[in-house]
């Protein structure tokens, strides 16, 4: 009994530690940051549930109608005011990472860098964190994907999506194609994924947003009209 007592002790001791460690003001912060990135994008979210939305327009004091309308309009302007804040703590504290803030705040970072125009810039210090444990690795691969693709270069692990309005030759309507942009070494993204810690395949991850998985590279998509 008094080795139990004396465990729960010690691992209370250590809890109240990691806690004091912690910049609560930071941490709460990024909370914050992170839900306002967050929350909208939730509503659009194919896979989010009709009660889940309704829940998200109680939270936000905003109808249903108005958030259909508005979600991307609300996106957009957040995601300007976050970048600012976000590069105010970077210059303070650099990559608030794990042992800083905590979960899930240090994913905030990520999360907005990765909804901005700044990935150029503050890439390396993403995989920096990300190498040093402070992030989990699978954000460096979803913002490599994304940095390369935006140079219409293949991506590593198939996290990045596109879709144009093309015509189908057999109604002549325009239609929504929607695909995974290239990928290098194709067939062997899933280790790759599985490695940097991604739970989806790239066809599982293709099937959330209602598409099955076909595989192109540049040269293709720029023949499809």
């Amino acid at each position: 009994m008094k080795y139990l007592v004396l465990m729960i002790s010690c691992f209370s001791l250590m809890n109240c530690q990691a806690q004091k460690s912690l910049n609560i003001d930071l941490k709460k912060e990024l909370e914050d940051i992170l839900f306002k990135d967050q929350i909208y994008r939730e509503f659009i979210d194919s896979e989010t549930s009709e009660e889940r939305k309704n829940e998200i327009a109680r939270i936000t004091n905003l109808s249903r109608e108005n958030l259909q309308q508005s979600a991307w309009t609300l996106i957009n302007k957040i995601d300007a005011e976050n970048i600012i804040k976000v590069e105010k703590i970077i210059s303070e504290f650099g990559y608030p990472g794990k042992s800083l803030v905590g979960e899930p705040a240090n994913t905030t970072v990520f999360y907005v860098v990765q909804h901005s125009d700044k990935i150029q810039k503050y890439y390396p210090l993403i995989e920096e964190a990300g190498k040093k444990g402070e992030l989990p690795f699978k954000y460096v691969g979803m913002m490599l994907d994304r940095k390369l693709t935006s140079e219409q270069k293949p991506q590593v692990y198939g996290t990045q999506l596109a879709f144009r309005m093309i015509t189908n030759h057999k109604t002549g309507k325009q239609e929504n194609f929607t695909y995974v942009l290239p990928i290098e070494d194709s067939k062997n993204v899933n280790k790759r994924r599985r490695e940097a810690g991604f739970e989806t395949t790239v066809e599982e991850n293709a099937r959330r947003f209602g598409i099955e998985y076909k595989e192109y590279t540049y040269e293709e998509l720029a023949e499809i009209k």
